[in-house]
């Protein structure tokens, strides 16, 4: 017997919108990694990311009547989280002693890739690999960070990223151009690449194997069993409430 397809975001939508609690319940565990992976990029910090997550969610929670499908799902999400993300940000105790930036891509001995020759197997290189991708995505200014993380991780198209990021898609463009050339340089010592060798936006080969990268870290991510557990709750207390 044929199993009956999963219903898609927009039949989930609109159940959630007519009051369908099971619905909307269903939506916001579908989306939850994706938030939880992009507070856990942008904040760098367990328990920040937590509650980005459970703050997207309440938001979504509480806004999903009155949302009409202007932007896609993914759009408004991320563009909420964002919004979170940056009050984090703001009030965190956490940032950075350095922020680097993308003038100089200059690197101290203590951030420096280290030696591919130290990789005992083709598997360990590969990890060692995407542990300097995701460094080098890590130290990243914000503004160059969200645009790569929306785009290259996430997959979103130009015209959503300016739409999350309320800016031009030229200014899109720009800053993901920047972003790249900063990530390419980080992990070039591990994938072989002159980096004395100019970048020509859009065509260098170099630059669409570190977008390749960037897609591989965007792989799926589990939400810790506590933080769901946290989330589920105050999820529930709010349907409850709003009865």
């Amino acid at each position: 017997m044929t199993e009956a397809p999963s219903p898609s975001d927009d039949q989930l939508l609109a159940a959630a919108r007519a009051g369908d609690a099971e619905a909307l319940d269903t939506l916001l565990e579908r989306h939850q990694e994706q938030v939880y992976r992009f507070g856990m990029a942008m904040c760098r910090d367990p328990d920040d990311a937590k509650d980005v997550l459970q703050d997207t969610l309440l938001t979504m929670a509480r806004r999903v009547r009155d949302f009409r499908g202007a932007s896609s799902l993914s759009t408004w999400l991320y563009s909420i989280a964002r919004s979170f993300c940056i009050k984090k940000r703001r009030r965190s105790k956490f940032a950075p002693e350095e922020v680097r930036s993308l003038e100089t891509g200059a690197m101290t001995e203590t951030t420096r890739l280290a030696d591919p020759a130290e990789a005992p197997d083709e598997a360990l290189a590969g990890k060692q690999v995407k542990r300097a991708l995701g460094q080098a995505i890590a130290e990243l200014e914000p503004m160059y960070r969200e645009v790569l993380l929306l785009r290259d991780v996430e997959g979103l198209t130009a015209a959503e990223v300016a739409e999350v990021l309320g800016v031009t898609s030229d200014a899109v463009k720009s800053r993901l151009h920047r972003a790249r050339l900063a990530v390419r340089a980080r992990v070039a010592p591990l994938l072989g690449i002159d980096t004395d060798v100019p970048a020509a936006p859009g065509t260098c080969a170099t630059l669409k194997r570190t977008l390749a990268l960037c897609h591989s870290a965007g792989a799926p991510v589990t939400v810790p069993a506590a933080v769901q557990a946290s989330v589920k709750t105050a999820l529930r207390d709010f349907i409850a409430e709003r009865g």
